[in-house]
């Protein structure tokens, strides 16, 4: 006779879990659109992976437009992504170039700093302080 799985045992768990971060990012923009784009609507917004709408704040947008070159709005895609895991319990990472360029542009992080295998990676604190100086354009992804 076979019995069902502990809720102590690692593989319920990890399933419980995903399924809780799951939730937590259906507030993460599906489609992500360029500065570019935003910067031409009315109202500009996306479209969350749940369906919901997206409103970004017209000042930051308004904010990066004039202080970034034409050629990097038109391939900076908002809002920028930041990967948090349990792994790495202070810092987040970015696999976006175009993001890193921007920072860098903005002086947010140091000309020192450098993309490692395709990411970088800042420390929370850091990541906090971009999102309150241009709130709505990066968000926070959760994984395990």
């Amino acid at each position: 006779m076979t019995h069902p799985p502990r809720i102590t045992d690692e593989s319920v768990l990890t399933r419980w879990m995903s399924m809780e971060i799951g939730r937590i990012n259906e507030g993460v923009v599906r489609d992500r659109k360029t500065l570019s784009q935003l910067l031409t609507e009315e109202t500009p917004g996306a479209t969350t992976k749940k369906g919901e709408p997206y409103f970004f704040d017209r000042h930051a947008i308004a904010v990066l437009g004039k202080r970034l070159p034409d050629e990097l709005q038109a391939r900076l895609r908002l809002p920028i992504l930041f990967f948090i895991s349990p792994d790495v319990p202070d810092s987040c990472w970015c696999a976006d170039s175009a993001a890193f360029e921007a920072f860098i542009i903005l002086e947010e992080i140091s000309r020192l700093r450098t993309m490692q295998e395709g990411k970088f990676w800042l420390s929370r604190v850091i990541v906090y302080a971009i999102m309150r100086k241009y709130p709505t354009t990066v968000q926070l992804v959760m994984g395990i």
